[in-house]
């Protein structure tokens, strides 16, 4: 089992990084999160989780422990392999993703790519009592009461002026503590915003 590997970041592209371990290039698949965290050509430490399948070996990459822990909880869920777990991982912060799962908040999940209702009602009901958020920061946690309706709004208006639907509601979310209004945190994921 290869549980990491440090070498230099060779090139990305679109869900995986070629990573050079004294000169033998791996192919890592990573989530958008970790991938923003490898800069191309500098000397990097990948966490991994390998599969082996009848049609080859798979390595799975992560910038931190706390992702990992979560992709080792997301493939347990029946239906969830490595790489919708991937994919899973990629549409949502791991704040969020946490909060969604406890509070069982489908409208939330159903927003990331590839993930059904069944498969995202599956994923509360198996993991809702395996996850704490103890992991997540203070920010993180006060943005657990907020307005769903507000962020809705939010959500929909930042889609309108040309942000993608997961992003859009990744910065809604990230900006909706505090019960916080519709216009509020459409100011605040504007002004946070760099598109």
């Amino acid at each position: 089992m290869i549980s990491f590997l440090r070498g230099i970041i060779e090139e990305k592209t679109e869900n995986s990084v070629i990573i050079d371990v004294n000169g033998v290039g791996y192919e890592v698949s990573v989530s958008t999160t970790t991938m923003s965290s490898l800069p191309i050509g500098e000397m990097a430490k990948v966490l991994t989780y390998m599969a082996v399948r009848e049609d080859g070996v798979y390595l799975f990459g992560f910038s931190s422990h706390e992702e990992r822990d979560l992709f080792n909880k997301l493939i347990t869920v029946s239906g969830i392999g490595p790489k919708v777990a991937i994919s899973i991982l990629s549409g949502m912060n791991l704040g969020d993703l946490t909060v969604a799962i406890v509070k069982q908040d489908l409208k939330m999940l159903s927003t990331i790519k590839g993930l059904g209702k069944k498969t995202a009602e599956r994923l509360c009901v198996e993991l809702k009592d395996k996850l704490d958020m103890l992991g997540m920061s203070e920010q993180e946690t006060l943005a657990v009461d907020y307005n769903e309706d507000a962020v809705q709004m939010a959500t929909d208006t930042l889609i309108s002026l040309g942000i993608n639907k997961n992003e859009a509601y990744s910065l809604a979310r990230a900006n909706a503590g505090n019960n916080a209004t519709a216009e509020e945190i459409i100011s605040k994921a504007l002004r946070g915003y760099r598109g």
